[in-house]
């Protein structure tokens, strides 16, 4: 009996460093590894060891024969993936790096970011080389995207975070929470106490409509509303308004379908999870009863992965917006396809102008452009186009969410590329674009390098071409050599001589652990704090 790879798929790569056949596919060299919505397990040739599921730091790969109901369709997606592929030793077996000889003097890292890019970066250097890293995060908590990215109700996915205390509970690791490089910091100064940096610090933007109307009172991006119902600290409790019977949601990627699934949940089942008291709070009052997701392309063409779609929870109506195009194309969507996932789904015709009928329901409207907000004081409503047309209709809503993909920020001291919304760099080190130079001692990891495309496992391949870059720098000589060798001590007076408050490991075990402990009490995984003083308050 085969293993089978399920929605919680993160794509790091780990099963395939233990998988005894390389039946698992695809893998980092191969060109589709990267682009695919997961990996898959070959039925034909797993040899149900195990040895995979034991590596999954998700818990995403089971035994065909205990998948639950809603889970036995990912039997068929992992063997329909090997149809037209043919398994055997001309398979490449993934590329793992090899481990240095110790140093007279270890490398001293500083590692900006505590999230997914830079905990498989500190990982890497700690497990290939002798440094020693510094992880430094502008706020008292770690964990980035993991924490307060990753939807409530994905607990699965949330295990991550174990893999990451690891590395956080190193010998050779040094935490430095609370705070910020480029505010409190300088580049310079966290230079002049490391060998190298490498930052991490994602893309926490989102991208603009550029519509009419779009500055309105109740239009958010994803990364706000997202922030709001994770407890993220950059999010007021009250920043988000669930006071409307439908929600318009710009973008059809896997967020979008997070954030209508999270507005349209059972409420007692994300009350079992670690969600924002003041999201739960709200959302055990709102009035939301349908949530329309818009894409300007047709099905096949989704953003969304089909495990994402799949997994819906029961009590959510899938529907699709009627339309000849769309009717068109779902009824020649190749076998196997994403459209063809969706053959199955109701087309609805929608009366936008009239509240949205009893129960919960998703609606899924393809080829559609959102021409204006319209509203006085605030949002009342959208006017969405069709893409190839000029008919319009006005949607009746409250709330619109841009979900249209998100983009980095400038880092203080750092060359910026606008257009991409990255540090420009060569395989992670950082280049200056006026002059073609590397900036000495600089890298980057993650959304900030490669712009912000794939899952969280895409950061450890990421992860290993920058840091084969930094310490084939190293070899070479190509470090600048710091004012004085690097120690911890020398930089933790500097950031005492600034008066910051910093959170290191002991703390931050604590605020985790009093977070644990409120949810003990509750029911639930954690009840997480929603701001830096509740963190930081009795906790030195």
């Amino acid at each position: 009996m085969t293993y089978v790879v399920t929605q919680a798929c993160c794509a790091d790569a780990s099963c395939m460093s233990v998988c005894p056949v390389n039946c698992i596919h695809p893998a980092p060299g191969e060109p589709d590894f990267g682009h695919t919505e997961m990996v898959y397990v070959d039925p034909r040739s797993c040899i149900d060891c195990g040895a995979c599921a034991d590596a999954c730091p998700v818990s995403a790969i089971k035994p065909l024969e205990l998948l639950s109901g809603d889970e036995q369709v990912f039997g068929d997606i992992n063997a329909a993936f090997y149809d037209d592929r043919e398994a055997g030793v001309d398979w490449s077996q993934p590329s793992f790096p090899i481990v240095e000889e110790p140093r007279e003097r270890p490398l001293r890292i500083a590692v900006v970011g505590t999230g997914p890019a830079a905990s498989y970066t500190a990982r890497e250097l700690l497990t290939t080389s002798s440094a020693h890293v510094s992880m430094i995060d502008r706020l008292p908590v770690a964990g980035g995207l993991v924490r307060s990215g990753v939807a409530p109700d994905h607990p699965d996915t949330k295990r991550l975070a174990d893999m990451f205390t690891w590395t956080y509970d190193h010998p050779r690791t040094r935490m430095y929470l609370n705070v910020d490089v480029g505010g409190d910091v300088s580049h310079a100064d966290v230079l002049a106490h490391h060998d190298a940096v490498v930052y991490a610090v994602g893309a926490r933007l989102d991208r603009a409509l550029g519509v009419p109307g779009e500055h309105l009172p109740g239009v958010h991006g994803s990364p706000e509303v997202v922030g709001w119902y994770n407890s993220h600290t950059d999010v007021d409790a009250s920043a988000i308004d669930v006071s409307t019977d439908r929600v318009v949601v710009v973008g059809n990627g896997n967020v979008a379908l997070d954030v209508a699934r999270i507005l349209l949940g059972d409420v007692e089942a994300l009350g079992r999870t670690d969600i924002a008291d003041h999201a739960l709070d709200a959302l055990r009052s709102a009035p939301v009863r349908e949530v329309v997701v818009l894409g300007r392309r047709g099905p096949e063409h989704a953003a969304f992965t089909r495990p994402e779609l799949l997994m819906m929870p029961r009590g959510i109506d899938v529907a699709i917006e009627a339309d000849g195009q769309v009717a068109d194309e779902l009824a020649a969507a190749a076998p196997g396809s994403k459209a063809a996932s969706m053959a199955g789904l109701p087309l609805v015709d929608v009366d936008w102008s009239a509240p949205p009928p009893p129960g919960r329901r998703l609606v899924l409207a393809f080829h559609r452009t959102v021409d204006e907000v319209v509203g006085a004081e605030r949002v009342e409503g959208v006017r969405l186009g069709r893409v190839g047309t000029d008919r319009t209709v006005d949607v009746r809503t409250g709330l619109v969410v841009r979900s249209t993909g998100h983009r980095g920020s400038p880092v203080a001291g750092m060359p910026f590329d606008e257009a991409t919304a990255t540090i420009p760099h060569t395989s992670g080190r950082v280049v200056d674009p006026a002059t073609g130079l590397p900036v000495p001692g600089t890298y980057v990891v993650g959304w900030i390098k490669r712009g912000a495309s794939g899952g969280i496992g895409a950061n450890r391949t990421d992860a290993q071409e920058t840091v084969a870059t930094l310490l084939a720098d190293a070899r070479a000589h190509l470090l600048p050599t710091p004012p004085r060798p690097p120690s911890p001590r020398g930089f933790a007076r500097l950031l005492r001589s600034r008066g910051l408050d910093v959170v290191g490991r002991r703390r931050m075990k604590r605020i985790d652990a009093d977070e644990r402990r409120r949810g003990e009490q509750a029911g639930r995984p954690r009840v997480k704090f929603a701001t830096v003083d509740e963190m930081l308050e009795g906790r030195r």
